[in-house]
């Protein structure tokens, strides 16, 4: 059955995603347009470019994610460095061996630009700081005067993947000057309002993958001190916009994947871990499909 896909962001909880896909595919399911924002907008390309779930799961277990740490040539301890570089370059990490990586992997299955694909296949979520704008990429690259036809897929992931202050954001150039381009999550975690429209009907149903908890079971953060403080206030920020609308309208078609908050903190996982969030995202979307009715 044909169906279009959201993927939400998540960070290293996006291996769970690949579980659910996993399902997905076994249930006969098969999307024709997908949306994501930063590690949902990986796992959005890879599908669109035609990678099934046994591939994308060798992809992302077995790569090193260490070389995607890419720091800049410097003669200071990183210690120091890394203050230094947050200051002047806005970012710990380059990005560029994740963008390569990317552009690796979408080059493998014959993607290089947005015209190898069909049009409205895949639509990824950026923020440009510069603007105080949501990007949907490449839709809004006209708006840049880049013609989105060549526009590199890789880059465009990489740009809705940019996290704040961990990875450099990117500068993109347009007529009027240069943009800084960070993570997509931090205006729309979940863009499932992409595929919904008020006034036409669906052509097929929308399916949405989220991790997170439902607005039901949301545990209430505790909040002690300043720490706890920021990290309160940056997931409200990226998740209140999608939260109000998934409320009125479309939680009965999104698969909700919580996964514990301690794996949001952790860059490396043991083998263990990573099959345990590929397991729970197998496990929630069995039981999401026990009930969904399209």
């Amino acid at each position: 059955m044909n169906i279009d896909g959201v993927f939400s962001g998540g960070g290293i909880k996006g291996l769970a995603l690949i579980g659910a896909y996993e399902v997905l595919e076994e249930k006969g399911f098969t999307f024709k347009r997908l949306a994501g924002t930063s590690a949902g907008a990986i796992m959005a390309a890879l599908i669109a470019a035609g990678y099934t779930s046994k591939e994308i799961k060798v992809l992302i277990t077995e790569t090193d994610m260490k070389k995607f740490l890419d720091q800049r040539t410097t003669i200071l301890p990183f210690a120091l460095a890394k203050w230094l570089l947050l200051y002047w370059r806005m970012g710990m990490y380059v990005g560029n061996e994740l963008e390569e990586w990317l552009g690796k992997k979408m080059a493998d299955k014959g993607i290089y630009t947005f015209k190898d694909l069909p049009k409205g296949r895949l639509r990824l979520i950026a923020s440009d700081l510069s603007t105080g704008r949501l990007i949907v990429l490449p839709d809004d690259l006209d708006n840049y005067g880049i013609p989105k036809e060549t526009f590199p897929v890789a880059r465009a992931i990489r740009m809705s993947c940019g996290v704040p202050y961990f990875f450099e954001p990117v500068k993109l150039r347009s007529l009027s000057g240069e943009n800084i381009i960070v993570d997509g999550g931090i205006l729309s975690n979940f863009p499932m309002w992409l595929f919904q429209n008020d006034y036409s009907k669906k052509e097929r149903p929308v399916l949405g993958i989220k991790l997170s908890y439902n607005l039901e079971e949301q545990p209430k953060r505790v909040i002690k001190n300043g720490l706890s403080l920021f990290e309160a206030l940056f997931s409200t920020m990226k998740d209140a916009h999608d939260a109000r609308y998934i409320s009125r309208k479309l939680e009965k078609d999104i698969i909700f994947i919580p996964i514990d908050e301690s794996f949001s903190s952790e860059f490396f996982l043991s083998e263990e871990k990573k099959h345990a969030l590929i397991e729970k995202g197998r496990i929630r979307t069995k039981q999401f499909l026990e009930k969904w009715s399209y």
